[in-house]
């Protein structure tokens, strides 16, 4: 058996086929799936080469479609579903940061509320300036 793979009775990854395949097509040159899959290094690798100058994007994008394509784990990434994904119940953590989120985001609408306003207010014309002589 190869190092880093998983035996074949191991469970699939929790990561969605569909959602790598998608990241695979659209942003397969700058390894975007293999972010998601948690390959950080091979992905900042393939990102600085543009995916092997298209390469090992083509390849990528061929194991990924096949389903053939492996997360950090070794686990298959073989699932459609990205509801797989979620269906763990979401740690309070996570569920903590989305509020902050949420927050944040409300809180950077009102002042690009504020903003607007302000630049929508007509101005005074200013005056020139006095000449000296």
């Amino acid at each position: 058996m190869l190092s880093g793979s998983a035996p074949a009775t191991a469970p699939p990854s929790p990561r969605s086929r569909g959602v790598a395949l998608a990241l695979a097509a659209l942003l397969g040159p700058f390894g975007a799936h293999r972010f998601y899959v948690g390959k950080l290094k091979s992905g900042a690798l393939m990102c600085a080469t543009l995916g092997g100058l298209g390469i090992w994007y083509l390849y990528d994008l061929i194991l990924v479609s096949a389903g053939s394509f492996r997360d950090v784990e070794g686990r298959l990434v073989s699932r459609w579903d990205p509801e797989y994904a979620l269906a763990a119940s979401p740690s309070d953590a996570l569920l903590e940061e989305v509020d902050t989120l949420r927050a944040e985001v409300a809180e950077l609408a009102e002042r690009v509320e504020f903003a607007e306003r302000l630049l929508a207010q007509p101005r005074a014309p200013a005056e020139p300036p006095a000449f000296r002589s």
